[in-house]
């Protein structure tokens, strides 16, 4: 595993509040897609690639989603309570101590993708460099991502390098829902409550933010629309688009 965790991140506190009325009973991560919900799906991947626990963090109907984690005994489950909300970046800062200083996966509960040959978890387990990463984030060509803003958020590079601050959008690559992180990166963030997006921008002024491609397909499942889509390509095997071989 190039000396990662064996730990992962779930990010599943968000409020959700682009799909009301759903999120009013159900958390996000809870909404089914694909016969499954959200926050399974992201379950099973990390089991496939060999991930022993994952940490979730929770707050909005946080009771909904412990219960239903206590489903799962196919992976060891931490559950990281936030008292007020962090966002993503001080959710995954307040759970540092988890992983043992080591580099770790992080993944969204709230957007789902269909994996290609070799599944991309793996692909980035093996793709992470610690010489020269500091983020490895997973990406999607924007022009072929299901429910995802045409502005992109980066451009990258040949060898896999990406940058976004020294032009202007559309970006070709939008980040879908995974990562792989140096946790010494939030070590000089004073704040608690920031996105991602600062870790990011460090790990880009540093020359240090990577990605690769995700060679399947995904779906952004924003608003109640999207979800209602999703579930009907998938249900009359129109699927989310083309699987890149």
């Amino acid at each position: 595993m190039n000396d990662l965790s064996d730990t992962a991140m779930i990010l599943a506190a968000g409020l959700g509040t682009r799909m009301r009325p759903l999120t009013l009973t159900t958390p996000k991560p809870l909404l089914v897609v694909g016969g499954r919900t959200m926050l399974d799906h992201a379950l099973d991947r990390l089991v496939k690639a060999d991930i022993k626990r994952a940490v979730v963090n929770v707050f909005y109907l946080a009771e909904h989603i412990e219960e239903h984690l206590r489903q799962r005994t196919d992976i060891e489950i931490i559950i990281s309570h936030e008292e007020s909300l962090l966002d993503t970046g001080g959710g995954i800062k307040n759970a540092l101590h988890h992983f043992g200083g080591k580099p770790f996966l992080a993944i969204n509960a709230d957007l789902p993708w269909i994996d290609a040959t070799p599944p991309s978890l793996p692909a980035m387990m093996k793709t992470w460099n610690a010489a020269l990463m500091d983020v490895l984030l997973l990406l999607m060509p924007t022009d072929k991502a299901y429910g995802f803003s045409s502005r992109g958020d980066f451009i990258m590079e040949r060898d896999g390098r990406l940058h976004r601050h020294d032009t202007h959008p559309p970006y070709p690559f939008v980040m879908t829902a995974a990562q792989i992180v140096n946790p010494a990166m939030y070590a000089d963030i004073r704040e608690n409550v920031f996105s991602n997006n600062v870790v990011w921008d460090l790990a880009e002024s540093a020359q240090r933010l990577y990605g690769i491609e995700h060679r399947g397909t995904c779906y952004h499942v924003g608003t109640p629309e999207d979800l209602a889509k999703a579930n009907n390509l998938l249900a009359n095997g129109r699927g989310w688009g083309v699987i890149t071989p």
